[in-house]
């Protein structure tokens, strides 16, 4: 017997599925708990119409997550925490800080469980983070996660390259000029190093 499901069934299908199944199965399960009903002639009708109406709804969103997905895909996000001497975050960066990141320095929201993270993130550094908007679009974010207090990263963000060339260049120069009004510190560092 041909029966549409009224909703999920395990094993079975899911909601809205034309499958077929015994009679007995229909008659004496389905039918009393009020999971299927006949696909009939108008039933079948009925469940043509709702499935173009579903996939209407698909599309719309679609469009939305694709306009959404042009515009923060490939973005730079920062999160600002507290870390350990060796990198390890005192806590982690979950989905939900991610998405408070997205929506306050992007401007967009996004569901935490669009955010595909294995694993929350306990260390400093740059990751690269996939986000399903839709289940026909899928967008790559850059994620930086830094302390402001902590001295130097393993990998350095383009934005910090300069900052830090700029105080590389003011410490060789105050080297520089110890080493020229004393010159016994020159022959110290010549040693330390």
């Amino acid at each position: 017997m041909k029966v549409i499901l009224k909703q999920a069934v395990p094993k079975l299908g899911k909601e809205g599925q034309l499958v077929n199944v015994k009679d007995g199965y229909a008659r004496n399960f389905l039918f009393p708990q009020n999971m299927a009903i006949v696909a009939d002639k108008k039933q079948l009708e009925v469940l043509g119409r709702q499935q173009a109406k579903i996939e209407a709804e698909l599309e719309k969103t679609k469009a939305s997550a694709q306009a959404i997905g042009e515009k923060i895909n490939g973005k730079l996000i920062k999160i600002e925490t507290k870390a350990g001497g060796d990198g390890r975050l005192f806590g982690a960066v979950t989905s939900q800080d991610i998405c408070d990141a997205i929506k306050s320095q992007l401007k967009e929201d996004i569901d935490k469980k669009a955010i595909l993270l294995l694993r929350p993130i306990k260390r400093l550094g740059n990751y690269d983070i996939e986000v399903n908007i839709h289940r026909n679009v899928q967008i790559d974010l850059k994620l930086n996660v830094f302390d402001p207090e902590y001295a130097v990263l393993d990998e350095v963000m383009p934005e910090f390259e300069a900052e830090l060339a700029a105080d590389a260049a003011a410490a060789e120069a105050a080297v520089a000029a110890a080493k020229e009004a004393n010159p016994v510190v020159e022959s110290e560092v010549e040693e330390t190093e």
